[in-house]
């Protein structure tokens, strides 16, 4: 699953540990790789999810396409398989987040979807190397400079998040294994899903 030991209930002084893994079976019917990591440090995870929470804030579509582009970009298959579900599951067809993936054309994906990838991918690829054009696809799609902002901080959460996954060896779940096929694949850019 990792390469560090999963926190468990037993170390648990404070209950945040037991309480985050009841809320993953209630919500997912089992508990989540990431959680297993997250609850060594419960401050962080509490952190984690209300950041998360604040910048989700942003069209709900739209925050998907740039937190899917960005994790394809840094490799990271367990965010991009989570998000790739959401996006197929609330806002397209899993063709759709296959050809996203693959940098393909879809009727689905709009000129938005895929300038909101493209700037997504610039920020998870290394935002030193930006330049103030990088901003301006957005900008002649009728973009706001609070909504330009919104896809910079979903990619750059999302480098957070992904990176202290990989950086432990956090498989992503068993669960995704049920995802249609040929999504499933274009999603899975780095570590393998876990074993059932």
């Amino acid at each position: 699953m990792s390469w560090i030991q999963d926190a468990t209930p037993d170390d648990d002084t404070t209950g945040e540990v037991t309480a985050a893994f009841e809320k993953d079976r209630a919500s997912l019917g089992h508990v989540a790789n990431y959680t297993r990591i997250f609850a060594h440090r419960p401050a962080v995870l509490r952190a984690w999810q209300g950041l998360n929470g604040a910048v989700k804030g942003m069209d709900p579509r739209r925050y998907e396409v740039a937190t899917t582009a960005a994790a394809l970009r840094l490799r990271s298959s367990y965010c991009a398989l989570a998000h790739g579900k959401v996006l197929a599951t609330a806002h397209m067809s899993p063709d759709a987040v296959r050809a996203l993936a693959d940098g393909g054309r879809s009727a689905e994906l709009t000129e938005v979807d895929l300038a909101v990838a493209r700037l997504a991918a610039k920020v998870a690829a290394g935002a030193a190397d930006m330049h103030p054009d990088d901003l301006d696809e957005l900008r002649g799609l009728g973009f706001a400079d609070d909504e330009i902002l919104d896809v910079v901080l979903a990619a750059a959460a999302r480098c957070f998040f992904s990176t202290v996954l990989d950086a432990v060896g956090a498989e992503p779940d068993a669960s995704y294994r049920t995802l249609d096929g040929p999504m499933r694949e274009a999603l899975t850019v780095g570590r393998p899903i876990a074993s059932p």
